[in-house]
């Protein structure tokens, strides 16, 4: 059964960024990004379905749910809407962002830039995991890797290509070894199986409105989640506007005019001007890393990979 659900939004609304970001993302088998939108499986009361988004007509997304159930569809909208940030306010977040000399020419070239949030929490914390000391690129291959070993097939596949399956559950993840099924290193396998364990021990893990330090200090409390995963986390999943992954080298080389790049230290200081948008300067800061990279010539590229050099500081993808 198929069902279209709106989403409005305040304009403007950049939809190529938001699109490009997911695009670069996508968990193979779960997600599927085309010129046309963004689409992906889900299980909702129990049974399997899939999503596709695109912009629809005036200042609004429109969602095409094909669910069997109907009941469905209210937590639909509620994951939806965070998830391609439909109730930013980008007046008020330029106002604020646009008093910083690096930060207005960036704002002005992208004034409807949204943070990119997420359907699932479970799903993005071990997306960040895998991610860790690794580039998109290769997380991105492990989380498709993970699926293919782990998830569920969709029965009947669907008729959009590349859904194939589900992410796999905390339940699935608890008593496996990951590790040894995607060949990677021990200590981020057994941090995933914790953090199922732990999710599966307290649901409201990722529950929003607890605020940005409460929620970082109890990410930070689980094995193998340091400060940029849990800042991560809270800037997609947990929708805090003022997440800062403060350690991420893209964010410190897109700051480098010239003289050498900022310390996160230094980030923190001059961050306390954007609050309380500094998830916001954030993405606005990596898609403006992401086109200087693309436009450079191959010998330009940067070699190094994005994530800080110590799994103790946290990174993801």
């Amino acid at each position: 059964m198929t069902h279209i659900i709106p989403l409005p939004y305040r304009p403007p609304y950049d939809w190529p960024a938001i699109l490009a970001y997911f695009g670069g993302r996508t968990i193979p088998g779960v997600e599927v990004v085309t010129a046309d939108g963004y689409a992906r499986t889900v299980f909702l009361g129990g049974r399997p379905g899939t999503i596709a988004v695109a912009p629809g007509q005036g200042d609004a997304l429109v969602a095409r749910v094909d669910h069997p159930d109907p009941a469905v569809l209210p937590q639909v909208l509620a994951r939806l809407r965070p998830m391609f940030d439909c109730d930013a306010d980008p007046a008020v977040i330029a106002a604020v962002l646009s008093r910083d000399s690096h930060l207005a020419p960036l704002v002005a070239e992208r004034p409807g830039l949204r943070v990119p949030g997420a359907w699932d929490g479970f799903e993005i914390a071990v997306r960040a995991i895998l991610g860790q000391q690794v580039s998109v690129h290769a997380a991105t291959r492990l989380a498709g890797r993970l699926v293919s070993a782990f998830g569920d097939t969709l029965q009947p596949i669907p008729a959009r290509a590349g859904l194939t399956h589900l992410f796999p559950t905390p339940e699935r993840l608890l008593d496996v070894d990951v590790a040894a099924a995607l060949g990677m290193p021990g200590a981020r396998g057994r941090a995933i199986g914790a953090l199922a364990a732990e999710v599966r021990r307290n649901p409201d893990l990722f529950a929003r409105g607890r605020g940005l330090d409460p929620a970082v200090a109890a990410l930070k409390a689980l094995s193998g989640i340091g400060e940029w995963t849990a800042q991560y986390i809270a800037l997609r999943t947990l929708r805090e506007p003022d997440a800062l992954p403060a350690a991420d080298l893209a964010l410190l080389r897109s700051l480098d005019t010239g003289s050498g790049r900022p310390t996160p230290a230094h980030l923190l200081m001059r961050s306390e001007a954007w609050r309380p948008w500094r998830a916001y300067a954030a993405v606005h800061l990596w898609t403006s890393d992401a086109a200087r990279i693309a436009a450079a010539p191959p010998a330009a590229k940067p070699t190094t990979k994005r994530r800080p050099p110590r799994p103790a500081s946290g990174s993801g993808p």
